[in-house]
């Protein structure tokens, strides 16, 4: 049903202790949040953590413990809608925008049935270890993870609508510093492989693995900084309509857009920057994050032709970023965990993309039209969630997340 058969899937035993951490970690992310902070949504495309937490324990609910589970019961059946995300599938969901009106049920009985469904969980693996099972497991992790980043970003912007600037975490290590002289770097050209092979997990969107074409490219040593930012900025980038695709010009003049999400200004004008360490002064070294697909693909105009060294540049196709990426893995140290990375490929299926069957299925083919590819991870993905292959993707507007880029060129 769910075309799985080529997955490698772990032992029981393993998969129930990766179970467990993942559902512990989710319970973590909210240590230092409040029941108000759980409860409140800052936006419509953003949740409350409690709706995080309750969603993916409503997947493993409906997707795992109703198919499986002998004599199965809801436990409560009206969640079956509460916590319904996309899936028409499984049948009717409450409304996304209001999902911060969900006042009960409470934070501490959504933690309670988390555990009911873990101890079922783990009772039904004792019981029944099919391939299926299993596989279905494996994905309720990874989805998990997905939400475990969706949680901090939406804490993030949450606490941003807050003028007391509210610190989640005292740690200052969400983006250290790129200090580093900008360089090209030449790419792979010609016919490459490009896509998820092997029987490891991936989600069905970063396969079946095929060719590609590269034309002769260079791709950028490091992210782009605050820093080049900034300048980007003092030049007028947001007031000159020259560097905009003409839907961007008009996102920019309609939300009135002057800077990344979350930077800010003091008293004495000095750049700040919201963060879930709070509000600081702005780190010109670090990594700029929380840009749209508009405003990357403006300041790669700009810098093309205002910026020593940066001739040329442009967005990379997800095709150049990931034949890159397999080359350079071990020597570029921000491909991953420092901030999503546009590039300037349409979301949509690759050759021979065969959705899974079944309720998951719904997981990814569905939103193949008007998103764009990201590809590496941020400081927000968890631990082990990301690969070469993993396709995220956004809509060009999107910039909540923690977004960046990296920068390509024609030739050498």
């Amino acid at each position: 049903m769910l075309n799985n058969t080529s997955y490698q899937i772990p032992s029981a035993d393993g998969l129930l202790e990766q179970f467990y951490s993942s559902r512990k970690y989710s319970v973590d992310l909210i240590a230092n949040l409040s029941a108000e902070d759980c409860q409140a949504q800052s936006m419509e495309d953003a949740s409350p953590a409690k709706w995080h937490l309750a969603h993916v324990t409503w997947f493993y609910e409906v997707m795992v413990l109703r198919a499986f589970e002998k004599n199965f019961s809801f436990w409560n059946p009206e969640f079956a809608v509460l916590f319904n995300s996309y899936y028409n599938g499984v049948g009717d969901k409450h409304p996304r925008s209001k999902r911060g009106l969900l006042t009960r049920p409470s934070l501490q009985q959504v933690l309670e049935w988390r555990k009911n469904i873990e101890d079922r969980v783990q009772t039904l693996l004792k019981e029944n270890c099919s391939e299926e099972l299993l596989w279905l497991i494996q994905l309720g992790i990874n989805h998990e993870q997905q939400h475990q980043e969706l949680l901090l970003t939406d804490i993030h912007h949450l606490f941003s609508n807050n003028s007391l600037w509210p610190i989640y975490t005292p740690k200052n290590n969400e983006l250290s510093s790129v200090e580093k002289p900008f360089e090209w770097i030449e790419g792979a050209s010609g016919l490459v492989q490009v896509g998820h092979k092997g029987n490891s997990f991936h989600f069905d969107n970063e396969g079946p693995q095929h060719s590609a074409l590269n034309q002769i490219h260079s791709i950028g040593s490091r992210l782009v900084s605050n820093l080049e930012w900034l300048q980007f900025i003092e030049a007028g980038g947001y007031d000159n309509f020259q560097w905009w695709l003409d839907a961007g010009w008009a996102w920019l003049k309609a939300e009135k857009i002057t800077a990344p999400l979350y930077w800010n200004k003091d008293s004495q004008n000095q750049m700040l920057r919201f963060s879930l360490n709070g509000n600081t002064p702005l780190n010109p070294h670090a990594p700029v994050s929380n840009i749209s697909y508009f405003e990357a693909d403006a300041f790669a105009r700009w810098a093309s032709q205002n910026l020593a060294g940066f001739a040329g540049a442009r967005l990379p196709t997800e095709f150049e970023w990931e034949v890159f990426a397999q080359s350079h893995f071990e020597s570029i140290d921000d491909l991953f965990g420092k901030a999503w990375q546009w590039t300037s490929s349409n979301y949509t299926p690759y050759p021979g993309y065969q959705p899974w069957g079944g309720i998951a299925g719904e997981y990814n083919g569905k939103f193949m039209v008007n998103q764009m590819v990201l590809k590496g991870s941020s400081t927000y993905t968890p631990a082990g969630h990301s690969r070469i292959t993993y396709r995220n993707f956004f809509p060009t507007h999107a910039r909540w997340q923690m977004t960046g880029l990296r920068l390509a060129k024609d030739g050498i």
